[in-house]
């Protein structure tokens, strides 16, 4: 597997491979219409100019795993970090995830998973991040906003 910044011409795949990890978010949720299977590819594009996006590549170079970052005032947000559902319990999403704190050395990392995302978290705090907030947005979502300082 290879991490490397993504192409413009990435974004497609990057992007159905968004709608077909998220699918266990929505199923959390019994709701198909959570904002990451909504993203247009208008949306991935404008994230792509302004920030960056890595992707993890197979041996037959196929897209399974990205996440996206961009940096605002010492603090780099990321999000949509994803694997594909065969290839998950590998370590790619971690590989991902420092592969982005990279991108951006010694900063403060934000990152922010609903709640419900037991696993999600698990990872985030292995790597060093502690919950520093919580968001109620509907009776059955609340984010939990991460954080790492370096």
């Amino acid at each position: 597997m290879i991490i490397e910044k993504a192409e413009r011409s990435d974004l497609q795949q990057i992007l159905d491979l968004q709608y077909l990890a998220y699918q266990s978010e929505a199923k959390l949720f019994q709701d198909p219409d959570i904002p990451p299977l909504k993203q247009t590819i208008a949306e991935v594009e404008s994230e792509y100019e302004n920030g960056i996006i890595l992707k993890a590549v197979d041996e037959t170079d196929i897209i399974i795993g990205s996440v996206r970052a961009h940096s605002d005032k010492g603090t780099v947000f990321i999000g949509k970090l994803m694997v594909h559902p065969e290839k998950q319990g590998r370590g790619i999403g971690t590989q991902l995830l420092l592969a982005i704190e990279n991108e951006y050395p010694k900063q403060r990392y934000e990152l922010f998973t609903s709640s419900k995302s037991k696993k999600n978290i698990e990872l985030y705090e292995r790597l060093g991040y502690h919950i520093f907030r919580e968001e109620q947005i509907t009776d059955e979502l609340k984010f939990v906003y991460l954080e790492k300082n370096n």
